[in-house]
C-alpha cells in the first residue's frame, strides 16, 4: 500500500520553533519526527511514500532524498499555494492508482495501519476514517457510527449536550482512489469539513476504525513538550528505551563524574556535561552541546549546537539550534527559537516565546 503524508504547512503552530526549520523535521529524541511516522508506515508493509511539501521544501527533500534510507521510495508533490488536506492528497494523485492512505504529517501514533486496513477491505469502505479517545471532545469534531462503524454523521464542535462519544478524527484515512475524482485540482478543499461530508450525503460507504493506542498531535510547543514526557516514559511502542528511568548518551560524549542525573534523559552526540551540574528528567540534549558547571535542566527539550553557562537554570522550555545561555540565566516555561542569547543574569518572562535571533538582556 502507498501512502499520503501531508507535511505542506508552515507549523504556525509551533513557532518560533518552526521559524526555520519545517515541521516534519523537527527532532523528535533528536531524530526529525517524519522520519519517526515513515518508519512506523514502513513496520506495516507501506513501502512507496508521497510526501506532499510547500514551505521549507528544499531542506525537506535534502533531509529523505529517495528514501531508501528509511527502506521506502520517497516521492514530492509539490505545492506552490496552500491546497488544504484534500487539495493536497489530489496534488498526488498520479502517484495514486490503489487504495492509498493519508495522514495529516503533525500526527505521532501507535495506530495499527495492517489492521486497519483489513477492516477497510472487510467493509469495503470508500473511505475509512481512524478515531482516538480525548477527555474532552468539545474541542474537536466528533464522529458518530452504527454498530458495525459504519459513519452516521459529523459534529464539529458540539455542545456538551450533543456528546454522545469522546471518539474524534485522529488524523489518518484510507481512501479508494476514486475518492479523488470529487476533488478539484489546484483547489483548496478540506477533506475533513467537505470531501467525507459529500461522501456520506451521496450513501457512500464511509467507515469509522477506533483505537486506543498511543496518539497525540504535535502541532503546539506544548504538546509537543508532552510527547517527549510521553516517549521518555515508554508510553509509545516507537520508545521504550528509556521506561525504567534511564540515561542514554550518544557517541562522544562526556559527562563529569559529579554531575547527577535523574533519568529518563537523552544525550546526543558530542556532547559535554560539566562539573555540578544537574539534569531531572524527562530531558532530551541534542547534538553538539555543551553543558557548564552547576547547571540545573529538567522537563526541557534542548536542540544541537546549544550552549548553557555556568549555573544557568531550564526548566519546562524548549531550545531550538545554535543557542547560547549565558551564567546564572533563569529560562521556565518558554519556547527559544534559533540563535538565541539569553545574557548573563538574563531571565525572560515565563511563558515567553522568543524568535530566533533575538537577544533576551538584563531587567
Amino acid at each position: 500500500m502507498k501512502a499520503v503524508i501531508l507535511v505542506g504547512g508552515e507549523g504556525t503552530r509551533l513557532q518560533p520553533l518552526t521559524c526555520n526549520t519545517p515541521k516534519a523535521l523537527v527532532p523528535v529524541l533528536n531524530i526529525p519526527f517524519l522520519e519517526h511516522v515513515i518508519r512506523h508506515l514502513s513496520k506495516h508493509g507501506v513501502k512507496d511514500v508521497v510526501l506532499t511539501i510547500g514551505h521549507l521544501a528544499e531542506p525537506i527533500e535534502g533531509h529523505f532524498g529517495d528514501g531508501s534510507r528509511l527502506g521506502v521510495r520517497l516521492n514530492y508533490a509539490v505545492e506552490d499555494t496552500p491546497l488544504g488536506t484534500a487539495g493536497g492528497i489530489k496534488n498526488a494523485e498520479k502517484y495514486l492508482d490503489d487504495t492509498f492512505l493519508a495522514l495529516n504529517g503533525d500526527i505521532f501514533s501507535d495506530l495499527d495501519i495492517t489492521a486497519m486496513l483489513k477492516f477497510h477491505r472487510e467493509r469495503k469502505a470508500r473511505a475509512t476514517i481512524s478515531l482516538t479517545p480525548v477527555e474532552d471532545p468539545t474541542a474537536y469534531g466528533l464522529i458518530e457510527t452504527d454498530a458495525a462503524g459504519r459513519i452516521m454523521q459529523f459534529l464539529e464542535k458540539p455542545d456538551p449536550s450533543q456528546i454522545t462519544t469522546n471518539m474524534i478524527n485522529a488524523g489518518t484515512y484510507i481512501l479508494e482512489p476514486d475518492v479523488l475524482a470529487r476533488i478539484p485540482s489546484q483547489t483548496r478543499v478540506s477533506i475533513e469539513r467537505e470531501t467525507f461530508p459529500s461522501l456520506l450525503e451521496d450513501g457512500e460507504p464511509v467507515y469509522a476504525y477506533p483505537s486506543t493506542g498511543y496518539w497525540m498531535d504535535t502541532g503546539t510547543p506544548e504538546k509537543y513538550l508532552q510527547l517527549h514526557r510521553d516517549l521518555l516514559a515508554g508510553k509509545s511502542s516507537h520508545y521504550t528505551q528509556t521506561r525504567g528511568g534511564e540515561v542514554l548518551t550518544g557517541r562522544q560524549s562526556t559527562i563529569h563524574p559529579a554531575a547527577q542525573i535523574d533519568g529518563p534523559v537523552l544525550i546526543g552526540d558530542n556532547c559535554s556535561v560539566g562539573q555540578g551540574v544537574k539534569l531531572k528528567g524527562p530531558v532530551v540534549i541534542g547534538n553538539e552541546c555543551t553543558v557548564l558547571e552547576d547547571t540545573l535542566i529538567e522537563d526541557s527539550v534542548i536542540w544541537h549546537n546549544v550552549r548553557l553557562g555556568p549555573r544557568v537554570k531550564l526548566s519546562r522550555s524548549m531550545v531550538a539550534c545554535d543557542c547560547s545561555l549565558n551564567t546564572g540565566s533563569l529560562i521556565e516555561d518558554c519556547v527559544l527559537g534559533d540563535n538565541v542569547t539569553v545574557v548573563a543574569g538574563g531571565r525572560p518572562d515565563p511563558g515567553s516565546r522568543i524568535w530566533p535571533g533575538e537577544t533576551v538582556e538584563q531587567k
